[in-house]
């Protein structure tokens, strides 16, 4: 965006780095990297680059919940990312722990580094992952230290505290990894990738090709005999550990605790990279102590020689309270301090990206003078992340799922461009090419649902011969070709099959696999999405109505006790803002409502 730029990291080494699972997408997960990508950030790009494996999951449900998830090499990811930084104009990488922010008068002058170097700033966005007075702990073994053995920042946590800014306790684990050699494929289940594999960059013309299997193996009854019966020896149930973990990533002695009834539980076994024998151990997080982990990883099927290269371990480490921040993810008593990732008490390399390019374009414009931008929580999962932090808080880690959305079927994956293209290109980050190869598609997209509209075919021996091998009733007089592809049993490559699919593509044959794709979708759901379109249209409204930032609401007759307490607390943006609050009622909002109008 044109604004002079630094990254500070404790370690250029660790840039980029992927310290849990080298995965990059899932559920949910998968629709905010498209969105980053959309938006003209580089997640996406790195994503697909950097791919040994690619799947596309819930294929089995709706299209709402379908989601890329691409396993990365881990190295190569990281010296991918480091050089895009590096080559980036305007932006300097520098190696140094930044120990203190200076403020002024409630305003960011600049920051100090453990070095004595002093740099101006006007804005500085904290993005510390779990660094931030880092603790890891396994068993009775606990020492300072971020991941990957990579000191902890142990000094600007005093600088946050001194300027008002109050901090809490939250941790996360990871399992252990393993030496290829000493695993037994043959008593696991090969997962393979997508026979063809759908990019995260909505514009890519690499020819993506899976380069590895994954694995899965599952706990049995002696592993969760070994994991109770030392249960005494976990961090977790000692107490030593205080910070609140994520309750929809849990460790396995959690998963053996809550879930006693069960007699198994899911492990993927998933490789780091093409030039490493290390495997990782999705589903199998830990703090016990090193012993014991090698007991209960050697009871499971494939895995009875493990060799452990790096043991799982918790991490403890501090982050803020995200109801102290503004949709724009600045700070609300600090004038051009924002954070983002696990510092907002967020959990994922996604959900942090997410953040991180929504800070990094509100900083920019503050600097610029340019008014904030905001994602509508309608827009996209990343609107709907940053939405629940600062309206509703978190007291775990934060982590997006499909749920969490109301208009999941509007913020599908395959939408992303539709829905956020414009935007990226408006605020500059977005390539012209990019955008205009976005306008061709989207043109060609609604062009072939217009001609499936208008388009009447007679009976064909051939299209009836498809329509029973579909079990589907076969035609006997004229129909719209939107009304075939409508049936559940049709799909767009059965028209391709019958000659009957467009022959206007972006290469002038036919649409190609992800145009297809959204047209199937956009024609087979569309009652469905004309009716999220009318609840998106309500809630805007709302999102439109302006609440003033120094109102005592207490003043404000007809609003609850609660209402005016919450309201004063959080000081939302909007009235669809304040509606999302906690303890705000209909009855509050339609106070809200009459009280605007009267101003």
């Amino acid at each position: 965006m044109g604004v002079k730029t630094a990254i500070f990291c404790l370690s250029l080494d660790t840039v980029a780095n992927l310290p849990c699972n080298p995965s990059i997408g899932g559920t949910a997960k998968g629709q905010i990297v498209s969105e980053i990508d959309a938006l003209g950030g580089e997640m996406g790009k790195a994503a697909d680059a950097c791919l040994i494996q690619s799947r596309t999951l819930n294929k089995g449900k709706g299209a709402a919940v379908h989601a890329l998830r691409a396993q990365c090499d881990r190295t190569k990811y990281h010296l991918y990312m480091k050089q895009i930084l590096e080559k980036q104009k305007n932006l300097v990488l520098k190696q140094d722990e930044v120990i203190e922010i200076i403020f002024e008068q409630k305003k960011v002058k600049g920051i100090r580094t453990r070095l004595g170097l002093f740099y101006e700033a006007k804005a500085v966005i904290i993005a510390s992952g779990t660094y931030l007075d880092a603790k890891i702990h396994m068993g009775d073994c606990s020492f300072s230290s971020g991941a990957d053995g990579v000191l902890p920042a142990t000094v600007l946590g005093k600088s946050l505290e001194k300027a008002g800014i109050k901090l809490r306790r939250f941790k996360t684990g990871t399992p252990a990894r393993i030496n290829r050699r000493s695993i037994d494929f043959s008593k696991t289940e090969a997962q393979y990738g997508d026979e063809i594999i759908t990019p995260f960059t909505f514009d890519s013309t690499q020819n993506l090709q899976n380069q590895v299997l994954c694995y899965i193996t599952y706990t049995n009854q002696n592993t969760h005999k070994i994991i109770t019966d030392n249960l005494h020896s976990s961090p977790l149930y000692s107490g030593r550990i205080h910070g609140r973990g994520p309750r929809y990533c849990p460790s396995i002695e959690d998963k053996v605790v809550r879930f006693a009834d069960k007699d198994r539980h899911q492990i993927f076994i998933e490789p780091m990279g093409l030039d490493t024998d290390e495997f990782y151990l999705q589903g199998l997080s830990s703090s016990l102590p090193a012993e014991v982990q090698e007991q209960f990883i050697r009871t499971i099927a494939g895995l009875e020689n493990a060799e452990i290269m790096r043991h799982a371990y918790a991490i403890e480490y501090d982050c803020c309270d995200p109801l102290c921040l503004y949709a724009t993810l600045e700070f609300k008593e600090i004038q051009g301090l924002f954070s983002a990732g696990q510092f907002n008490s967020t959990s994922g390399y996604e959900e942090a990206a997410g953040q991180g390019l929504i800070a990094g374009v509100n900083a920019a414009r503050k600097v610029q003078g340019k008014e904030p931008v905001i994602l509508e929580r309608s827009s996209s999962y990343i609107g709907t992340l940053i939405d629940d932090l600062v309206t509703k808080g978190c007291d775990e880690p934060y982590r997006m799922m499909t749920a969490r959305s109301e208009f999941r079927l509007m913020q599908r994956q395959d939408n992303a461009p539709e829905r956020l293209c414009k935007l990226g290109y408006k605020w500059g980050l977005l390539e012209k090419a990019r955008y205009e190869y976005f306008l061709e598609a989207r043109k060609l997209q609604e062009n072939e649902i217009e001609r499936l509209r208008k388009t009447v075919v007679k009976p064909s021996p051939e299209l009836n011969q498809i329509l029973e091998e579909r079990q589907t009733t076969p035609i006997t007089g004229a129909v719209k070709l939107i009304d075939l592809l409508k049936r559940p049993q049709i799909f767009y490559k059965d028209l391709v099959r019958a000659g009957l699919a467009v022959r206007a593509g972006l290469e002038g044959e036919n649409l190609p696999p992800y145009l297809q794709s959204k047209v199937e979708t956009e024609v087979k759901y569309e009652g469905y999405i004309k009716i999220q379109e009318d609840k998106i249209k309500k809630a805007r409204s709302l999102e439109k109505k302006k609440l003033p930032l120094d109102f005592d609401y207490k003043n404000l007759k007809g609003l609850s006790i609660e209402a005016a307490e919450k309201l004063n607390l959080h000081t939302p943006l909007t009235v669809g803002q304040a509606g999302r609050i906690s303890g705000v009622n209909p009855a509050d909002v339609a106070v809200l409502l009459v009280w605007l109008a009267t101003l």
